[in-house]
């Protein structure tokens, strides 16, 4: 990481954070009352809020393709591509407006100083890499939260691709779905690296997210469950591959 170009871009970020404070005693109180709808309404503001000035302070571009293929209602597990850091900041700002959901994410993101605080705070399931044992802990415990009505993204390819080919997905992720037999949601994100990994300092960005038609999980056997995740991961796969080409890329 380029320190010295970074802290410009770390100071900004570090003030979007600051907006957030006006939900945190909100989100925490909902919480402790365990009324779950209004601590998804103030997460759901306060990830719409933090997302969209994020993208103005850097002055990064976000379009959003098939944002009517959202379900009205969660819980949802929403699944897509791993392209960088900037990832988070895109999903929020294309899917918030229409429901809250938290992320599946490595642990080292919890550790952040304030920001870490924030992923936390929205329900975020942390994972420890390398663990199999945590990571199966890990599942469950996304499971109950959605079983409370919160929804949840997860990146199947586990890690970053830092760039706009996508790794081989990981069949284990889909259990988060699967098990309480949620909808998933495929989602597709193409030029979020360019905000971060390109050029090792953060900037501005053109990204684009293709939200596609939701799948159905319920009832399905072995063999169409795993059918099903195939082509998932073609569906996001292939959405990227459109995404590129609308940006000249390809």
């Amino acid at each position: 990481m380029k320190i010295i170009q970074n802290i410009p871009g770390m100071a900004k970020l570090c003030l979007t954070l600051r907006h957030l404070n006006n939900y945190k005693r909100q989100i925490e109180d909902a919480k402790a009352k365990g009324d779950y709808e209004r601590e998804r309404l103030n997460i759901k503001q306060a990830e719409d809020v933090w997302a969209n000035n994020v993208m103005k302070m850097f002055g990064s571009e976000l379009t959003v393709h098939g944002r009517e293929n959202i379900p009205e209602k969660g819980p949802l597990v929403f699944v897509g591509n791993h392209q960088g850091y900037a990832d988070i900041i895109s999903y929020c700002a294309a899917l918030s407006p229409s429901l809250a959901f938290a992320y599946v994410a490595k642990d080292d993101l919890g550790k952040l100083p304030l920001y870490g605080e924030w992923i936390r705070r929205i329900r975020s399931v942390l994972i420890k890499r390398n663990d199999p044992r945590a990571s199966l802990k890990a599942i469950d415990e996304g499971i109950e939260l959605i079983k409370l009505g919160f929804s949840l993204m997860i990146f199947p390819e586990g890690t970053r691709s830092k760039g706009p080919e996508m790794g081989d997905f990981k069949r284990g992720a889909f259990k988060l779905a699967t098990k309480p037999e949620v909808p998933i949601v495929p989602v597709s994100v193409n030029g979020s690296y360019k905000m971060f990994e390109e050029s090792g300092f953060l900037k501005g960005a053109k990204i684009d997210v293709m939200i596609h038609p939701a799948v159905e999980t319920k009832g399905l056997s072995r063999q169409e469950e795993k059918q099903m995740c195939l082509d998932v991961e073609k569906t996001v796969r292939d959405g990227v591959e459109q995404l590129r080409k609308l940006q000249g890329e390809v």
